[in-house]
C-alpha cells in the first residue's frame, strides 16, 4: 500500500490520477481500517446469536405458560420478552459504569476500567453462556411437552412457565452489555479522526451481516439437517418434533471457534499510536510526543 504514495515519474503531481497516486494520510488511513478489520468481523457472530431471540426463542415462548402468576388471567405476550434483554442490558450497563469501572480502575489504572479488547472477550463468553443455556431449557421444555403427551400438537400451551426463557434473554442483555458497547469503543477509538462516521457505518453493518448470517445458518440447517418426510431440526410447522437444542448448541460451538480467533486477532492487534502533549512546568513550551503502542 504504500507505493499507493510513492510518485513515479508517470505520475502528475499537481492533478495525479487518484486511483494511482495519494497523500500518506490518506493510504495510512486506509491502512488503519483494514487493521480493524479482523476485530470487527468477529462481532458478526454475537448478533447471529442475539438474533435467535425474535425467531426460535419468540416461537419457544409462544408454546410455553404465559401467565405470572397461575390464577391470573393476564399473560405476558411472547413478542415481550425482549424486555427482559432490555433490563439486563441497562443494569449491566449501570452496574458497570457506577460499580465495576472504579473498582477496576484501582487494579488496572485504566480511565475505563478495562480495555475495549476485554471488554468485548468478556461479552463473548457470556454469549456463549446464553446459547448454551438456551439449549438446555429448550430439552425441559420439551421434556414437559412429552410428559403431557402434546409433542404432536404445536398450538398447545405445554404447562412450563415462561419464565424459564428469562436466563437466555438476560444473558444475552449483559453480553450486548459488554460486547457491542466494547465493540463501538473499538471502532470509534481506532478509526482515524476523519473517518469515525465510517466507523460507525461498520458498526451497523457488522449487525446487519449478522442478521443475514442467521438467515443463512438457518437455511444451511434446514438442508443439510433433512430426514425422511421433510423432518428437520427447525421444522416449520411444529417446534416439538424439532431439535432446537442443537441449533442452539451448533451456535454455541460457532461461538467458541469465534472466540479462540477473537483472542488470536485480539492478542496481535496493533493499536494506533496515540499523541500525547505534555508540559513539564509552566515555562516549557515544548511539546513530548509519546508514540503508544497499547491502549
Amino acid at each position: 500500500m504504500n507505493k499507493a504514495a510513492t510518485v513515479t515519474e508517470e505520475d502528475d503531481v499537481k492533478s495525479p490520477n487518484l486511483w494511482r497516486l495519494n497523500t500518506v494520510h490518506r493510504v495510512e488511513e486506509l491502512k488503519s481500517i483494514i487493521r480493524m478489520g479482523p476485530v470487527w468481523a468477529a462481532g458478526i457472530l454475537l448478533i447471529t446469536a442475539y438474533a435467535q431471540q425474535g425467531t426460535f426463542s419468540l416461537q419457544q415462548a409462544k408454546t410455553m405458560d404465559r401467565r405470572l402468576i397461575s390464577s391470573s388471567s393476564f399473560q405476558i405476550p411472547a413478542g415481550s420478552m425482549s424486555v427482559f434483554t432490555m433490563t439486563s442490558m441497562l443494569a449491566t450497563i449501570a452496574a458497570y459504569d457506577r460499580l465495576l469501572i472504579p473498582a477496576l480502575r484501582r487494579l488496572t489504572g485504566l480511565d475505563r476500567g478495562i480495555g475495549y479488547l476485554h471488554r468485548m472477550g468478556v461479552g463473548f463468553v457470556i454469549s456463549i453462556l446464553a446459547t448454551l443455556v438456551a439449549g438446555f431449557v429448550e430439552i425441559k421444555r420439551k421434556r414437559v411437552a412429552a410428559e403431557h403427551g402434546l409433542i404432536g400438537d404445536p398450538r398447545a400451551v405445554i404447562p412450563i412457565s415462561v419464565l424459564w426463557l428469562v436466563p437466555q434473554y438476560g444473558l444475552h442483555g449483559v453480553a450486548e452489555a459488554f460486547m457491542s458497547i466494547g465493540h463501538l469503543e473499538f471502532l470509534y477509538d481506532q478509526a482515524p479522526e476523519s473517518m469515525r462516521s465510517t466507523a460507525m457505518a461498520l458498526f451497523w453493518l457488522a449487525i446487519s451481516l449478522g442478521n443475514y448470517a442467521s438467515t443463512l445458518l438457518v437455511t444451511m440447517v434446514h438442508r443439510f439437517s433433512a430426514g425422511d418426510g421433510g423432518s428437520n431440526w427447525l421444522p416449520d410447522k411444529n417446534l416439538n418434533a424439532g431439535k432446537l437444542e442443537y441449533f442452539y448448541w451448533l451456535i454455541t460451538l460457532l461461538q467458541m471457534i469465534n472466540l479462540v480467533y477473537y483472542l488470536i486477532c485480539a492478542r496481535f492487534y496493533e493499536f494506533k499510536p496515540i499523541q500525547i502533549h505534555r508540559k513539564e512546568d509552566g515555562n516549557s513550551t515544548e511539546n513530548e510526543v509519546e508514540l503508544s503502542s497499547h491502549v
